[in-house]
């Protein structure tokens, strides 16, 4: 953001009131809204949102063994889906074997 904030401000006002706007209008109350943003968090790999999202969830009320079980459950999830998606994506694996696949990586 703050590369965006510097060159592309009006951008970044935006997300800011996408953000106020959000907070205005949300439907889940807060401690729902920090695991979300906790288990999304993780999933994307952002260091400052895991943090932020984990202590917002203890302020809501939750507690370390719920937040253990959300990256559990987010861990779980993300190996269920590497899982199908590989098995996808090899399901010619005896074709690949024979050499039939071109995964187009060729130079």
């Amino acid at each position: 953001m703050r590369m965006l904030a510097d060159f592309f401000p009006e951008f970044a006002d935006k997300l800011d009131e996408m953000d106020t706007l959000y907070g205005e209008k949300r439907l889940i109350d807060e401690k729902t809204y920090q695991f979300i943003c906790f288990a999304l968090s993780i999933k994307a790999r952002s260091k400052p949102c895991v943090l932020k999202h984990f202590r917002g969830a203890l302020e809501a009320g939750a507690s370390v063994k719920e937040l253990s079980y959300i990256l559990a459950l987010v861990m779980r999830e993300a190996a269920g889906a590497d899982d199908c998606w590989t098995h996808d994506v090899l399901g010619d694996w005896k074709e690949i074997l024979k050499g039939n696949v071109n995964c187009g990586c060729e130079t």
